[in-house]
């Protein structure tokens, strides 16, 4: 078997660490994280709102707290994944 040429180009690097990402491509990774993370619970905390108001008729008491626990859920998941990033610099 042949050696890989990458990890003999980069003196100082072992087989097991991968390879850095480069700024650019972090930030763009971050932000298409982040985006998922603010939206995805939030419209879901709006479904099933609007589920919950229609399945016990309680309309809008339903929507709003649903739509509370999915905002704070998405912050949640924001401020994880920004101290995970943090950790990587």
């Amino acid at each position: 078997m042949t050696k890989s040429p990458r990890l003999e180009e980069q003196p100082g690097r072992t087989k097991t660490q991968p390879p850095a990402m480069s700024a650019t491509k972090l930030m763009f990774v971050t932000a298409l994280d982040t985006t998922w993370r603010a939206f995805v619970p939030t419209l879901g905390g709006t479904f099933l709102g609007i589920g919950v108001d229609k399945l016990f008729s309680i309309s809008p008491i339903g929507l709003i707290v649903c739509l509370i626990l999915g905002v704070a859920t998405s912050a949640a998941l924001i401020t994880l994944q920004l101290r995970a990033v943090r950790k990587l610099r």
